[in-house]
Formats: structure tokens, C-alpha cells, sequence
């Protein structure tokens, strides 16, 4: 077998310029991509449960497509299909002291936008969760449904919702693979990159998949803290949710 441990070695543990912006890319895609996708989601998992048909059904039409479309589909249409057709173009952005791509831009709102339909789902089940009495006791307390949210529903919606949400970040760590296709240099392509300049394709190929392996290991450790921390914080309530199960308690037997 002609397997070069030197070759192996030597980007594993010293890798290459090329292969450190990869691996910066990757990570700054993936963690962009994850902050649109949950305000995407959040918005729409509140559209979505509210009564009125002209908030429900465009989002119903939304995380349809999005979880119906094969993502390298959504990615390559964003860049390339819009363009073709003369509808948008994206355009390198000059942000003064750095440049931002337009194929990076497309990425990472690809990948926010897909992640958004999955995180509506989350969202909304984490949600409907919480005791319904709580909503009627709000109701009868004056307190307005943003209040409510902000103050008494998310954040025991959120202590459902981090296990899942923690899986999607994983999944969008190697979902960042798909945007080479439009040519941002991330881990994938800049391994590409390398092998067309070495030719030593299975030792350098083998050492991106150990890299995808650290990175989602490290993410795994980080998510079972954020795990055990809201455990623990779900043991010991903020003193208002505390407060708002009492009075809630007591209007509801008062009735």
C-alpha cells in the first residue's frame, strides 16, 4: 500500500496555511449559518403558532420547501440558478476592513435558511412543552404574550430545546462540506486543493476526516456542559418563574 506516513504526519500536526483557513472558514460558516438559522426558526415557530392564516401558512409553505429540497439544490440554485436567471447576483461585499465574498455570503445564508426550517420545528415543540395553564394563568395576569415568552416560556422551552439543538450544530459542522461546490475554500475544498499540488489523496483525505472527527467531538464536550447546565438551572428556577407559578396557582384555584 502506498500510504506516505510522513505526508500523514506533517499536515495533521503542521498543517498548511490553506488548510488552517479551511478550517477557520468551516468554523466561521457553521457558527454563522447556526445564529441565522435559530433567529430564522424562532421567528417562524412564532409565526407559526399564532391563529392568524396570513403568519401560518407561509411558513408552513417555508419549512415544506426547505426540508423538502435537497440542501446542495437550495445552496447551488441561492448562488448560481438566481444569477443565471438574471434575479440576483451576489456581489463581493467590502466591508472596509475585510471583503466578504459573494459565494460566502450565499453560503451561509443557504445553510441559515435551511437550518431555519428545522429549527421552526425545534422551537415549536419546545413550545408546545411547556404547560398550557401557564398561558391561560398569563392571560389572566395581564401579562402580554411577549412578556410571556421572554420571560416565562422560552427559557423552559429552551432547556427542552438544547439536546436538539446542540445535534443540528454538529450537522451543520459537515454540512459546510456541500458549499465547495460554489467554490468557498473551506476544509473540503482546500483539501482539494492540496491533493491537486501533492497528489497524496488518501493520507490527506484521511487527515480532514480526523479534523471533522475533533471538531464535532470538541462541539459534543461543549454541548453536554450547556446540557448539564440548564439541568441544573431547571432545579433551581429564577425566583419570577417561581413567583408566576405561585400567583398562577392561586388564581387558578381562586377559580
Amino acid at each position: 500500500m502506498n500510504f506516505s506516513w510522513d505526508i500523514f504526519w506533517q499536515y495533521l500536526l503542521q498543517p498548511s496555511d490553506v488548510y488552517l483557513y479551511g478550517l477557520w472558514l468551516t468554523c466561521v460558516i457553521s457558527v454563522l449559518s447556526m445564529a441565522l438559522g435559530c433567529a430564522l426558526g424562532l421567528v417562524a415557530a412564532l409565526m407559526r403558532l399564532s391563529s392568524n392564516p396570513l403568519l401560518q401558512y407561509p411558513v408552513r409553505f417555508y419549512v415544506w420547501l426547505m426540508r423538502g429540497t435537497p440542501l446542495l439544490v437550495q445552496i447551488v440554485f441561492l448562488y448560481t440558478a438566481l444569477a443565471a436567471g438574471g434575479i440576483f447576483r451576489f456581489e463581493d461585499l467590502d466591508l472596509g476592513w475585510f471583503i466578504l465574498p459573494g459565494n460566502i455570503q450565499a453560503a451561509i445564508i443557504a445553510l441559515g435558511l435551511n437550518e431555519g426550517a428545522y429549527m421552526a420545528e425545534i422551537i415549536r415543540a419546545g413550545i408546545g412543552a411547556v404547560d398550557k395553564g401557564q398561558y391561560e394563568a398569563s392571560r389572566s395576569l395581564g401579562m402580554t404574550f411577549g412578556k410571556l415568552m421572554r420571560r416565562i416560556v422560552l427559557p423552559q422551552a429552551f432547556r427542552v430545546i438544547v439536546p436538539p439543538i446542540g445535534n443540528e450544530f454538529n450537522v451543520m459542522l459537515k454540512n459546510t462540506t456541500l458549499v465547495s461546490v460554489i467554490g468557498v475554500q473551506e476544509l473540503l475544498l482546500s483539501t482539494q486543493m492540496v491533493t491537486s499540488a501533492t497528489f497524496r489523496v488518501f493520507e490527506l483525505y484521511l487527515v480532514v476526516a480526523i479534523y471533522f472527527l475533533l471538531l464535532t467531538t470538541l462541539w459534543g464536550f461543549f454541548q453536554r456542559w450547556l446540557e448539564i447546565r440548564f439541568s441544573q438551572s431547571e432545579q433551581h428556577a429564577p425566583a419570577s418563574s417561581r413567583m408566576f407559578g405561585r400567583q398562577a396557582m392561586k388564581l387558578l384555584r381562586g377559580r
